[in-house]
Parts: C-alpha cells; sequence; structure tokens
C-alpha cells in the first residue's frame, strides 16, 4: 500500500482553479495580485482569493498561495497587510523564497504553513533541514535534482518536513528560474514574475563590422533557439517518484488555460491511482499517456531526475499541437442534448473527444447545433458562444471537448 503523494495544480484565474478541483487536484496553487512569480494570468484579487479558499475547502481541499518573488526595499512596506489578508482569507500555505519574506509570515500570518518556493534553489539535506528548523513544513526542490539525491534527502531530513517536486511543464533554462535574460533585453524582471520568456525566442549571430549582416547560428533551416528547453513530462515514472519519497507532485503552468490544468491533473490523478492500485510491477494506462499528447507543449523529457538534463529544442520555438480545445459541457439536459459553451471552432458532423471530470476520455459526435435563439447553426465560430448540442450519448457537465487536427 503506498502513500500517495498530493496532485497540486496551477491556476491563474477561477476557471483554472475549478478545472483543478473538478479534475482530481488535492492543492491548488495561485497568486493573488502582487508578490507572486507570474505577473501575466489574471491571478486572485482579495475576494476571488477568499471564494477559492471556501471553495476548495468545501471539498476537502487546499490552497497554496505564492509570495515568491525576490522583493526590492520598495516593496516590503506592503508585504505585512498582505500575509494578514492571506490568512483571513484562508489560505493552507504560503510558498516563499525570500528569508525575510519567511520570517514577516510568521508573524503577520503566523496560522498559515510556510513552504520553501524553487526559486530559494534548495539542493540538499543541510539546506532543508535548516529551513525546517527555522518552521518551513515543506520544501519545493530546485529542479535540477536527480531522484537519487532526493531520495537520499528523504532519509536525511524528518519525515514531518515535507517534498515538493515539479513533474510535468515548462522547464526553465536557468537555475530554479532565476534568470536575469529577460531583464537584460526586454526591462522585465523575471524575478519578479514578469518574465518575457526570451529564452524562446530565435536568434542570430551579428559581426560588429557588418551592419546588417546577420549569420544564423543552425544545423537546419528551422534556425537555432539557443536557450529554448523541453518541457518535463513525469507520468510515466510515478513509481521511481513515489518511492523517492515525495510528499506532492506539483504541475506548472499558472500562465496556461483551464483545458491544460484540467487534462494534466487529471492524467496525474489516474496515474498515481492506478499504481496505488496496482503497485509493482506498475502498467501506465495507454490513454493516460495519450491525454498529454492531447494538449499543446514542447518535446517532452524527463528533465534532471535521472541525471541528464533537458536539453533544448534548437530546430523551432513552437508548440506541439494536436488538439484543439473545442468547448465545454455546461450542462447534461439528457441523454443526447448538451448546453456547451464554445471555446474553439468545430462543425456538425465533427467527431469530438470528450474528458469527464474524474475519469476516462470517450469519442461522441455532434450530431446539430442550436444558438441562443433556438436557431440551427452549422457550426460554433463564436468563442465562448452558448449553444446546445444535439449528440449520440451523453456528456457529463464539466467536461472538456477537443477536436483533433488533420
Amino acid at each position: 500500500m503506498i502513500t500517495k503523494p498530493e496532485i497540486l495544480s496551477p491556476a491563474g484565474d477561477f476557471e483554472s482553479l475549478k478545472a483543478a478541483l473538478s479534475f482530481g487536484a488535492d492543492a491548488v496553487f495561485l497568486a493573488g495580485k502582487s508578490f507572486g512569480m507570474r505577473s501575466s494570468p489574471r491571478n486572485f484579487d482579495e475576494e476571488e482569493l477568499r471564494q477559492a479558499c471556501a471553495l476548495a475547502h468545501s471539498m476537502n481541499k487546499k490552497i497554496h498561495l505564492t509570495c515568491n518573488i525576490l522583493p526590492h526595499n520598495g516593496e516590503l512596506g506592503a508585504l505585512p497587510g498582505f500575509l494578514e489578508t492571506a490568512q483571513d482569507c484562508g489560505v493552507d500555505a504560503l510558498i516563499i523564497a525570500d528569508l525575510g519574506v519567511f520570517e514577516a509570515a510568521k508573524k503577520y500570518a503566523p496560522n498559515v504553513a510556510r513552504h520553501i518556493s524553487t526559486q530559494a534553489g534548495v539542493t540538499n539535506y543541510a539546506a532543508a533541514n535548516v529551513l525546517y528548523n527555522m518552521g518551513a513544513s515543506r520544501v519545493v526542490l530546485a529542479r535540477e535534482i536527480p531522484l537519487d539525491e532526493i531520495a537520499e534527502m528523504r532519509a536525511k531530513v524528518p519525515k514531518e518536513l515535507e517534498i515538493e517536486c515539479f513533474v510535468h511543464g515548462a522547464m526553465c533554462v536557468s537555475f530554479s528560474g532565476r534568470c536575469l535574460i529577460s531583464s537584460y533585453l526586454t526591462g522585465r524582471d523575471a524575478n519578479h514574475g514578469d518574465c518575457a520568456q526570451p529564452c524562446r525566442w530565435k536568434y542570430h549571430l551579428f559581426e560588429e563590422k557588418r551592419d546588417g549582416q546577420f549569420f544564423p547560428v543552425e544545423e537546419e533551416n528551422g534556425g537555432t533557439y539557443l536557450y529554448n528547453s523541453r518541457d518535463l513530462c513525469m507520468i510515466e515514472h510515478i513509481p521511481e517518484l513515489v518511492k523517492a519519497g515525495i510528499s506532492s507532485f506539483k504541475i506548472e503552468g499558472r500562465a496556461k488555460s483551464a483545458y491544460y490544468t484540467a487534462v494534466t491533473t487529471n492524467a496525474y490523478r489516474k496515474a498515481v491511482d492506478a499504481y496505488a492500485e496496482q503497485g509493482d510491477p506498475f502498467t501506465l494506462p495507454a490513454w493516460i499517456k495519450e491525454e498529454l499528447e492531447k494538449i499543446s507543449h514542447r518535446e517532452y523529457n524527463t528533465g534532471f531526475y535521472f541525471g541528464t538534463e533537458p536539453g533544448q529544442v534548437t530546430g523551432d520555438g513552437g508548440y506541439i499541437r494536436h488538439y484543439d480545445n473545442a468547448a465545454v459541457c455546461e450542462e447534461c439536459v439528457d441523454e443526447h442534448t448538451a448546453v456547451i459553451s464554445q471555446r474553439n471552432k468545430f462543425w456538425v458532423g465533427d467527431t469530438l473527444d470528450a474528458l469527464p471530470p474524474g475519469g476516462i476520455p470517450f469519442l461522441v459526435k455532434c450530431l446539430s447545433l442550436k444558438n441562443g435563439e433556438g436557431e440551427s447553426v452549422d457550426s460554433a465560430p463564436h468563442p465562448m458562444e452558448i449553444l446546445t448540442m444535439q449528440t449520440d450519448r451523453a456528456i457529463p457537465a464539466g467536461s472538456v471537448l477537443r477536436r483533433k487536427r488533420v
């Protein structure tokens, strides 16, 4: 009997939060309007944070609030109020990178657990033990740590100290996310959540005396993306992660869509549950791995876990996209009728791939569509439009509907 690790999912807005909770997350990490390491998502204001905590707690799940920027002097004045509000809203944990913020949280949010962010760069058991003695209940390890070192760390820190590790999502080219390239090139501070992701850009070589002439640094015509790391995917290595003693499986992606959150959360939830049921030897159900090909992603690899490295996708900087998110089922009216909200265009006659909350995907055919005025239409071309769809089988409310690209 294994101890199931926590599935910790990202949420950049309320739609993503609901998706994470519906599709199997044990906890969700998100940000307020300040002090978080992602400024591009919508994030949560005070009232939304309060609602998020209430919703999660009603489902016996948790909210982890990021407070993991590396603040400058001028930002510290607003910190006590931010921490007091977080505690009042009911957050379960604060994710912190800076020691000054860590001590402030002890004073202004004493009832909230303190987790050490990956931004702090914890790479060994000595550092983890010091942080535990200071009051940390969890360390989010640097992404550069291989599994054998994680297992050693687990054996040399108190059992009460939880270990959290990323298992899926984008990898940063810099050590545990501490990057200055964005600041140099755009003035946007990556360590304040405003990274412009210049590591994903295409670069050329210029010779200083030949103004206007550039020389591609490339092996093929696609160009060279010098810093463009592959995406992490550990779905085929659940037993190794569990045996290393990882307490929480973290999915990257607060800047990504609710659809991404739903699919990745469901995949890791089902994989962990399957391993708990099967034990060793473990065979990952094929459909779970296939699910992670239905979201946009860069080439997958296993990061640093097995002593290698992510490497860069130097031939192109784009995503792999095999499916489009077509719609979300808002209501199952009856066995053959669903009310949907459209996300990307699809047509009557299309066969869609449905993923229900907490379920296994299945195919369903769109037999007809009616718009809000009750008029029959042959396609769904308008984002977020509410339509009534006739189908060949029932679609549970909350299901996401995908259309395979041809």
